[in-house]
């Protein structure tokens, strides 16, 4: 009898992994600018006014990178685009440890650190998933949401710690080697479609080569004209504004409008965290199994309910069912919109669609950010702001039911 050999691994685990890690230092990067405000603020002499629109910066060109990231992962393919984003995080890090001035900052630690990290941290996850996966594909964006999640839980503590013991300069300088070590790694070991290597998304095997499909350069002429990608790009709008926009902005203010501290108050954000890690992983389980459009639908009303509860919520322990509840679907709608694009648009063209719904979602929670602000500013309570954002929530849930579905939707190119 002949022996049947063994199985190879398939590589699409092994390009998971190292995507896994990518995301972690650019969701690292992310977080520096919060972590660092303060000891910045001590050291350049600068307002804190200044030191926030440098984020600020950074947050927005974050947004508008996605589009642009997709494009050219679809064009070049993600190693080239992954590789070059950590040599900008890199560059865009050590240089703002020479900054002096507000304009130096806005040009380093804004847009060269935006950039570097929107062409890493935005569009990559969900287009090497809907590259090497079709019916794991969403366990599999489920693994890279945990990993952004993960990589704000991990490194928030230790750029805290960073800070205090090498100075904001110096932390800044240890991501900086860590994004110049990853990124020939990432040459290294990532490719950018399974065919290059005679393989099938999922491992499949095919008697005859498939040929790797192309991106329609044609596609967003296409996609603007969709009542589908317009659907897509207002949900995920309205997850930016209800989730990174207005908790993540203005969460720890609103504790402290209570009365409560600004530890317990990071500490229930890191609870969120927790669970968020949790039910995104559990989303992308689900978004192999489940109508994408059921699941997104119920996050949305579901996020809408936990933002009308917490204006009642009394301070306190009370605080902790909200952040499991609310943590748990954080980024739970990552994994759906990344199918229900990838299923209309064609995998081959996930990149450049995506990339235009991340930046409505990027939009969505800059928006937020302004005006939660505002409302408290003008109202003297962040209640109409965590209401507004709670029907805005519930409408998403309804409008996500709208999409096409997959039985109904002509076929695509691959």
């Amino acid at each position: 009898m002949t022996a049947v050999p063994p199985r190879r691994r398939y590589y699409g685990w092994t390009v998971v992994g190292i995507t896994v890690l990518a995301l972690l230092v650019a969701a690292g990067a992310r977080s520096a600018p919060g972590v660092f405000l303060l000891p910045m603020q001590d050291a350049l002499g600068l307002s804190r006014a200044t030191l926030s629109l440098s984020a600020s910066v950074g947050l927005l060109v974050f947004g508008l990178a996605a589009p642009l990231s997709g494009r050219l992962m679809d064009v070049y393919g993600p190693r080239r685009v992954a590789t070059a984003g950590l040599l900008l995080v890199a560059l865009s890090f050590g240089l703002s440890t020479l900054a002096r001035s507000a304009l130096a900052l806005h040009l380093t630690w804004g847009l060269l650190s935006g950039l570097g990290t929107g062409l890493v941290g935005s569009v990559l996850g969900a287009t090497v998933a809907t590259r090497w996966f079709v019916r794991r594909r969403g366990l599999v964006v489920g693994v890279f949401g945990a990993a952004t999640s993960a990589g704000q839980l991990l490194f928030i503590p230790l750029l805290t710690g960073w800070a205090a013991g090498l100075g904001w300069s110096g932390a800044t300088l240890v991501i900086a080697g860590v994004a110049l070590l990853l990124a020939p790694v990432v040459w290294a070991v990532l490719r950018d479609r399974p065919e290059q290597l005679g393989l099938q998304p999922d491992g499949d095997q095919h008697a005859a080569p498939v040929p790797a499909p192309s991106p329609d350069p044609g596609i967003m002429r296409r996609a603007i004209r969709s009542r589908d990608f317009w659907l897509l790009s207002v949900t995920f709008f309205v997850c930016g504004f209800t989730s990174n926009g207005i908790i993540g902005t203005h969460f720890i203010a609103y504790c402290g409008d209570l009365g409560l501290t600004a530890g317990f108050a990071a500490g229930m954000l890191a609870l969120m965290g927790a669970f968020n890690f949790i039910g995104t992983l559990a989303s992308g389980y689900f978004t192999d199994r489940v109508d994408p459009r059921v699941l997104l639908a119920l996050y949305y009303v579901f996020r809408g309910l936990s933002l009308a509860l917490l204006p009642v919520v009394p301070p306190g322990l009370a605080m902790t069912a909200f952040a499991v509840l609310f943590g748990l679907d954080y980024i739970a709608t990552v994994p759906p919109t990344t199918a229900l694009t990838a299923d209309t648009f064609g995998r081959a063209n996930v990149g450049t669609v995506y990339g235009w719904i991340f930046c409505a979602h990027q939009i969505g929670a800059a928006l937020a950010s302004w005006m939660g602000g505002a409302v408290r500013d003008s109202m003297g309570s962040y209640g109409p702001a965590f209401i507004a954002s709670a029907v805005l929530a519930v409408a998403a849930g309804v409008l996500a039911l709208g999409v096409t579905t997959p039985a109904r939707r002509a076929v695509r190119p691959a």
